[in-house]
């Protein structure tokens, strides 16, 4: 398998997605009810986490992924009702940009900015059946 190939291919995809997440964010931040800037939002970071995870960017995969379940839940709720939503949001898009031009320069991911991870918490737990009596 050709990486290199499959690399620049990711950073092809990867520069476009964060430049659209970028977009809808600024949409986002006019109205954090608007919906479809959300879901444009959700589906591009549902790529990123694929993509990275596809080449071993274990860090942009992660990020992603936790970016990913914060927005499912905006989602469900109508919208942004965190008041310092937006800002963990573009954090996330910065630090994926990093990340990126990371990828770009040294063909490896950095690892994930730990405390900004912390802020998105943990990822939701996976939905169990529930216990008998």
């Amino acid at each position: 398998m050709d990486i290199a190939k499959y690399r620049t291919l990711f950073l092809e995809e990867a520069t476009e997605h964060l430049a659209e997440i970028g977009q809808a964010l600024l949409v986002l931040e006019k109205d954090a009810r608007a919906g479809e800037a959300l879901d444009t939002v959700f589906r591009l970071m549902h790529s990123m986490k694929g993509m990275g995870a596809s080449l071993g960017y274990d860090a942009v995969s992660e990020l992603a992924h936790r970016l990913e379940d914060r927005l499912g839940a905006w989602k469900k709720c109508g919208g942004i009702d965190d008041p310092h939503g937006l800002a963990l949001l573009f954090h996330g898009l910065e630090s994926l940009e990093r990340m990126v031009a990371a990828v770009r320069e040294t063909a490896e991911a950095p690892p994930p900015d730990l405390a900004l991870l912390g802020e998105l918490g943990d990822r939701e737990p996976e939905k169990k059946a529930p216990r008998l009596p």
